[in-house]
């Protein structure tokens, strides 16, 4: 298995696209990474790409973490202070999702929720979140997204 390395937010911005840090409650699996894999896509027909902890420092389950550091404090929360915005995928709970929301709220940045159309939503994350987008397919994020990249873009 091969060590972590921290993502280099240089070698990931692309000039003109926005660049987001993007979290969801991950299972290790094919289904989870196909899902992200399809909402990545669409994101990015949004002009928006994306860093994600289990692609970009776990190596989809090929890379670990050196002894003595911490997923979120030593690889995603410098991420995250970085990107453009934070992307959370919230049709799932979870703490470290909240963590990423309260986390870049204190920071700055700007932070967008996603859920499939029905999920429940918190106060607490819509309060901190710019905008929650309701989706029940992929390909329903592009129309918001590109209007949201926009908007970022004109910052």
């Amino acid at each position: 298995m091969t060590e972590a390395q921290r993502v280099n937010i240089e070698e990931k911005r692309k000039p003109g696209r926005v660049l987001s840090f993007f979290a969801l409650k991950f299972h290790d699996g094919d289904a989870d990474r196909a899902k992200v894999e399809a909402i990545e896509a669409a994101l990015n027909k949004a002009g928006i790409d994306i860093v994600l902890m289990a692609r970009d420092v776990e190596k989809w389950g090929e890379a670990e973490i050196p002894a003595g550091k911490k997923l979120m404090r030593d690889y995603a929360f410098p991420a995250m202070r970085e990107c453009d915005c934070n992307i959370i995928e919230f049709s799932e709970k979870g703490v470290g999702l909240g963590m990423n929301a309260g986390f870049c709220y204190a920071v700055g940045t700007p932070v967008f929720v996603i859920a499939k159309t029905g999920s429940d939503i918190s106060s607490t994350m819509a309060d901190v979140a710019e905008e929650v987008v309701f989706y029940d397919e992929p390909e329903d994020l592009i129309e918001p997204f590109t209007r949201i990249a926009k908007k970022l873009a004109d910052k």
